[in-house]
């Protein structure tokens, strides 16, 4: 069983800290700044704060002093949010401890935190093994995110990778094998989804980037017989995931 990991805040102060935290890949929830201050310190986190999801608030030098725990702010404040990320490895052994067949979650770009939160209820509930996201580009675990899991985070293995590709290659060493959603695909129904398998869902907008795509073994394509062309990658994923699950109870 998953160990019980919650989504906690902490806060770090100082602009090298600061920019650290942006740089090494951290969720960055919020980040507090001077206002006014147009050092180049304070500009560098600026556009480096501006590249993630991260609410940015200007504030006073008197606002900045109450929120500050050390007194050291330097006119920098950023919340971020703590949660252990597990290894790939840790999935793959979570599924051989069931005497199961892994059956992973591969998220592309997604950068919606209700997305996120979203998809990693439905791994949970259709019993997959974890969900990988990318450390770059893409939303990462935050209280927004353990929110919109309605706690499943508690319960779901998630690994932070720096290449996707890199990963689905060596997950392929491994024996899995993996599914893409895109419109262009073989309808779902028609596929094997059996087996080791990884689900890959691309980012809301321009969906499965093209590297990972060539790296997919299969394109699904979700029937559409409405008057828009799309579904929201939330629910995408659960569409897919749950033709997984029939097939592999068959």
């Amino acid at each position: 069983m998953v160990e019980e990991s919650v989504v906690k805040e902490q806060q770090i102060e100082g602009r090298n800290a600061v920019l650290e935290a942006f740089r090494s890949g951290q969720t960055v929830d919020k980040v507090y700044l001077l206002d006014g201050c147009q050092d180049g310190p304070i500009r560098t986190i600026l556009r480096e704060a501006k590249k993630t999801d991260a609410l940015i608030q200007f504030v006073p030098k008197q606002r900045l002093d109450q929120i500050s725990k050390t007194g050291a702010h330097q006119g920098a404040i950023a919340v971020v949010a703590s949660y252990r990320y597990y290894d790939v490895d840790d999935m793959l052994e979570f599924a051989k401890e069931k005497n199961e067949d892994p059956f992973l979650f591969i998220l592309d770009e997604i950068e919606d935190p209700h997305n996120l939160g979203a998809i990693i209820r439905t791994a949970n509930l259709c019993g997959a093994h974890g969900v990988i996201i990318p450390k770059r580009r893409a939303v990462g675990l935050t209280a927004t995110v353990m929110k919109a899991s309605a706690g499943a985070l508690n319960y779901t293995m998630v690994a932070k990778v720096t290449n996707l590709n890199d990963t689905i290659k060596m997950l392929k060493d491994r024996g899995l094998w993996f599914v893409c959603a895109d419109m262009g695909g073989e309808v779902m129904y028609k596929q094997n989804l059996k087996g080791p398998i990884g689900l890959v869902i691309g980012n809301e907008g321009n969906g499965v980037s093209k590297l990972v795509k060539e790296n997919c073994d299969y394109v699904a394509s979700i029937p559409m017989k409405g008057d828009i062309d799309s579904l929201n990658a939330s629910v995408a994923a659960g569409v897919l995931a749950y033709e997984i699950v029939r097939q592999r109870m068959n």
